[in-house]
């Protein structure tokens, strides 16, 4: 899926290509999206993985769950459903 446009910021650059990624069928996104700085941060979710691990592996701490759990609102409704093969946003630490 080929995504492009301009984005307002790097947070909704981000928000896009995890939407647009996480649709049944879409196997890959092609990000042409203007605008934001630097590369987004992506996790794919494995099976056993929870918010407190990803955020241990990914931002050092696994207390700081809850921000990781915030960069994926309104995808994530609740942090304990997560499942494999999802992506998740990392927020930039």
């Amino acid at each position: 899926m080929k995504v492009s446009g301009k984005a307002v910021s790097q947070e909704m650059k981000e928000k896009v290509i995890l939407a647009v990624g996480n649709v049944e069928g879409v196997a890959a996104v092609e990000d042409n999206i203007e605008g934001g700085e630097g590369e987004p941060t992506f996790h794919t979710v494995e099976k056993g993985d929870t918010l407190w691990a990803i955020s241990e592996k990914t931002l050092g701490n696994g207390s700081r769950y809850n921000e990781i759990f915030e960069a994926n609102r309104p995808m994530l409704s609740d942090p304990d459903k997560i499942y494999p093969g999802q992506v998740l946003r990392i927020p930039v630490s």
